[in-house]
């Protein structure tokens, strides 16, 4: 239902100039030199407001810009940066900005299911409020929001998820109440199928009886719920049983969260020059830096989506060099998730040596076992025996793991809990079903509600 109030927005994705178009003057190393820069996290080439900049990323973890002119340094350019994505996304260079904060965490109108942070929260002065997150380091939409969709998003976390409870006594203790009372439900619906399911035949009989002596029928609402209630008994049961296992997973799965991949890359590694790569400039939509393997790269995404890696000091490419990062990456991640980020005698993570993959898979389009709901795409997956990991290479981030059991949970969720088998007849089918669902189920509750206080 949440997708009829979802709000238009004319742009979804952010199409970058090609770099033959942006015609950056000087070398990521002039930039770096002119301002006394010896280390980064990362580097790309942006264009906008009629200007080209070097967007960096200090060791700070914060980006700051740099013209490709001059190399001066843009006062606030990541805030500026933010405000023209957000302009970009609404096609509205009209409405001022009415508010614009950097969000570090998921709340109510920005759930963890968006995944990506930190990003840029930027709020327009316009009757509906609309609300625009974008990552500034990939130049992409998190999601937003309008007035509307921000009052159901409250909604379905305080009465669906229970969040208020997450906030008083944390995560653990929210799922462990929810699992309770889904237990309690699955009980309540098994002794209802089983009294009026088995006994359907004694409460007939009984009511034929009550007809031929006369008698008035004053169990209307019992009727009714017991009808209606084996109606949707199926239903309900795939709702219980699917949030059950859901809940289930999520509490198994609960455990800190692994180190982040982090770099820092020295200047003077950078000797090959990131303008004279053998790539033609106009199959170059980014050029950034990455380092694995005890090696820096130049990491180049071309117009094709493909990326190709070139060694910052003799400029020698890398064959199959993305998939070599998705295993350094997966890797890295399978320790850091058993070890916390380091082994158990201390040493680096990148001290520890590599696991050959069972198979490495270019990911481009959402499927089953990677769902829209993780919004990073390309993506490489990284098969380990029945494990699969699928990392970002264009950001070094680990998208997420799926293994045997979440592979059941998420194909139970989306078709027994969100209905998904109905895609083919459409969103709003699909949603006109799943409410009626629901609808059925809250009309038996109230009918044995009543009953119950009519019996008092």
């Amino acid at each position: 239902m949440s997708n009829w109030f979802r709000p238009f927005i004319p742009q979804e994705v952010f199409k970058p100039l090609s770099q033959d178009k942006m015609q950056p003057e000087l070398t990521v190393q002039q930039v770096l030199d002119q301002n006394h820069l010896t280390q980064i996290r990362n580097f790309s080439l942006v264009n906008f407001n009629n200007n080209t900049w070097y967007q960096v990323l200090l060791t700070d973890s914060t980006y700051q810009y740099y013209s490709a002119t001059d190399g001066k340094l843009l006062a606030k350019g990541d805030e500026a940066y933010a405000v023209y994505l957000t302009r970009y996304f609404t096609q509205d260079s009209v409405s001022p900005v009415k508010r614009i904060t950097l969000q570090t965490k998921f709340d109510s109108e920005y759930q963890p299911i968006n995944h990506l942070l930190p990003v840029w929260k930027v709020q327009l002065n316009r009757p509906d409020a609309m609300t625009i997150y974008v990552e500034t380091g990939q130049s992409r939409l998190g999601t937003f929001n309008n007035n509307t969709r921000k009052v159901m998003l409250g909604l379905f976390e305080e009465f669906h998820t229970w969040q208020f409870l997450g906030d008083a006594a944390g995560e653990k203790a929210r799922i462990v109440v929810l699992v309770c009372v889904i237990g309690l439900l699955f009980i309540s619906l098994l002794t209802g199928v089983i009294v009026y399911g088995l006994f359907w035949n004694r409460f007939k009989e009984i009511s034929q009886k009550r007809k031929a002596k006369g008698g008035e029928d004053r169990r209307f609402v019992h009727r009714f719920h017991r009808q209606l209630g084996l109606i949707v008994s199926f239903v309900m049961l795939t709702f219980v049983i699917s949030a059950a296992f859901h809940l289930l997973v999520k509490l198994h799965n609960m455990k800190a969260e692994g180190k982040p991949f982090e770099q820092v890359i020295n200047r003077d590694l950078l000797i090959q020059s990131n303008l004279n790569l053998p790539v033609a400039d106009s199959l170059i939509k980014k050029v950034s830096v990455v380092k694995f393997n005890n090696r820096v790269y130049y990491q180049v995404l071309e117009k094709s989506k493909q990326m190709a890696y070139f060694d910052t000091q003799s400029g020698e490419e890398l064959k199959n060099g993305d998939q070599q990062l998705a295993t350094y990456l997966a890797n890295y991640y399978r320790i850091t998730d058993d070890k916390g980020g380091k082994s158990e005698s201390g040493a680096p993570v990148s001290n520890l040596g590599t696991q050959t993959p069972d198979s490495i898979t270019l990911i481009k389009q959402f499927n089953n076992d990677y769902g829209f709901n993780n919004k990073r795409l390309p993506v490489e997956q990284v098969s380990f025996k029945s494990e699969n990991w699928y990392i970002e290479t264009a950001t070094a981030k680990l998208s997420t793991k799926t293994a045997g059991i979440d592979r059941a949970e998420g194909l139970s969720f989306i078709f027994l809990h969100k209905y998904f088998g109905m895609t083919w007849a459409g969103k709003d089918i699909r949603d006109i079903v799943t409410m009626l669902a629901a609808l059925g189920i809250l009309v038996a509750s109230l009918f044995g509600f009543a009953a119950f206080i009519k019996n008092k």
